[in-house]
């Protein structure tokens, strides 16, 4: 008996699970009449045909790989797509899997004739699905254009009244005083924070501050609605100026990355990580009851889940140390020892064994089976089983084929020592926040070291910890892994006074020796 799943979907959420029931009933009923064995079934729910973006459409196809069944059956083709692209791409996946669709409800025959009404059938599916889409955001537009309301959730801060949108009375005047503070110089959780203490709510819920953050973007809060290439004016009522939001958006753009203070960037921003936990270190700052800023690199889990027993480490400190790390290591006898490793660990791979010559060692054989067949061939031995192995290796060959063609678009250059040796001497003359982008991988942050990661290397390897009072680089067989060099660095300690915001003022405690690995 033959085998079968059933795919069912309906696109709005104005549509029922009824639908699928129907759906579900018809095919369960073709499945009967033609002695078919249901085996699974993979529903998708208000989701769209025009895209594979599904998740239970994905599963059917990374399931029929499995090649456990010989049907997928669907009540119509456009439950399974309307797309003709990707119907024809996803088609052509199931059959190399030996799997053919079925529709319950089109009877399409298994002949020349039916491949042609099935091809009509998609593309009427497709035209379908365009034309009232077209429809849909032409009557969109009218409405846009009348300054009414479409559909979706409104911006915190309106409320319609038969698809009229007016401000709302009190969710206004926080949305102003929210752009209003945040282009005085405070910060979105500060805003949140008070917020918190006078009761006021987003939406049922405190704020947070990814909640002011969401608002600060809202353009539609100057009564401008930009969509499609078109600007609409006459659908939200204004509540701040535009020259307000402007002023809040530079401010946001510059801060970005860090840059709480203007002028005041991290240069290891995205690139800094708890050496204890292993978590990404974020950019922060606290300021003192004098009004002092102070700014630094923290482990996220230091902070908030409280599970990592991490130390803060002072922002001009960690951007100094690798600085003056980098200008050390990069000159001198220290830059050929690490030239020298640079090459011998890129192209270890490269010039070993990699997948463009897997795959074409593999082609070869294939190729040297597919002779031997045609030799066989040629003297007269000619069976189904002969037939059949030579297909199975011309279908082989063309898959390796098209590999290859992948793999060699990814094939890397083999590097020499004097490209090496160029790009880290004019890496190391770039100003700092360059000279970090070109050399710098990963920096790691323990409590007794600091490990510098240099690019050219996929995974950081961690060296032993060894204390080395000689500034000068270990050689030859003395070589730990990707260790290159070792440096011994003066920085000042400091341990912090609380952990809110507002009480945060770090307090010197004393000098002490940061030993430095710098490795590839």
């Amino acid at each position: 008996m033959k085998t079968a799943v059933i795919y069912a979907r309906y696109s709005s959420d104005r549509q029922t699970e009824q639908s699928i029931e129907g759906q579900v009933r018809v095919c369960n009923d073709y499945a009967e009449r033609n002695d078919i064995l249901i085996v699974s079934q993979y529903i998708d729910r208000a989701t769209t045909g025009t895209n594979d973006n599904r998740d239970a459409f994905q599963q059917m196809m990374k399931d029929s790989d499995k090649k456990a069944w010989d049907y997928v059956l669907v009540y119509k083709l456009d439950r399974f797509s309307r797309n003709k692209f990707e119907m024809a791409m996803h088609r052509k996946h199931l059959k190399d899997n030996g799997i053919k669709i079925l529709s319950a409800m089109e009877n399409i025959p298994d002949t020349p004739e039916g491949i042609l009404l099935e091809s009509l059938l998609e593309g009427m599916n497709q035209y379908y699905s365009e034309e009232l889409s077209q429809k849909t955001r032409r009557g969109q537009r009218e409405t846009r254009l009348k300054g009414l309301h479409c559909a979706g959730k409104l911006n915190y801060g309106y409320y319609t009244e038969k698809k009229k949108v007016f401000v709302h009375p009190e969710e206004g005047p926080i949305v102003k005083e929210i752009f209003e503070r945040y282009a005085a110089g405070e910060r979105g959780n500060e805003i949140a924070i008070s917020f918190a203490e006078r009761g006021i709510l987003y939406r049922g819920k405190p704020f947070s501050a990814a909640n002011i953050y969401v608002i600060l973007h809202g353009e539609k809060y100057t009564g401008k609605y930009e969509l499609h290439g078109e600007v609409y004016d006459n659908i939200y009522p204004r509540i701040i100026e535009p020259e307000l939001y402007e002023r809040c958006k530079q401010k946001i753009d510059a801060n970005r990355y860090g840059n709480h203070i203007p002028d005041y960037s991290y240069l290891l921003r995205r690139r800094v990580y708890c050496g204890e936990c292993g978590t990404r270190m974020t950019s922060y700052s606290g300021t003192s009851k004098s009004g002092r800023v102070s700014k630094y690199y923290k482990c996220w889990n230091a902070i908030g889940k409280k599970n990592c027993k991490a130390k803060f480490i002072k922002k001009d400190v960690l951007d100094g140390l690798a600085i003056k790390t980098l200008q050390e290591t990069l000159t001198g006898k220290n830059l050929s020892v690490i030239v020298d490793e640079i090459y011998k660990q890129h192209n270890a791979k490269l010039l070993g064994e990699n997948p463009v010559k897997m795959l074409e060692k593999e082609l070869t054989q294939i190729n040297k089976s597919i002779n031997n067949i045609m030799h066989a061939i040629e003297q007269g031995i000619l069976t189904d089983t002969t037939k059949e192995r030579l297909q199975e290796l011309e279908n082989q060959r063309r898959d390796l084929q098209e590999k290859l063609i992948f793999e060699r678009m990814q094939e890397q250059v083999v590097l020499d020592k004097k490209t090496i040796e160029e790009y880290l001497k004019d890496g190391v003359k770039q100003e700092p926040e360059m000279m970090i982008d070109l050399l710098v991988d990963k920096v790691y942050v323990y409590g007794d070291r600091i490990e510098l990661i240099l690019h050219y290397t996929d995974q950081p390897i961690k060296p032993k910890p060894q204390i080395d009072n000689n500034d000068e680089s270990p050689e030859g067989n003395d070589l730990r892994g990707s260790l290159v060099f070792t440096a011994m660095t003066l920085i000042d300690e400091l341990w912090f006074k609380g952990l809110k915001k507002k009480d945060l003022e770090p307090k010197l405690k004393g000098t002490r020796n940061m030993l430095v690995y710098v490795e590839i």
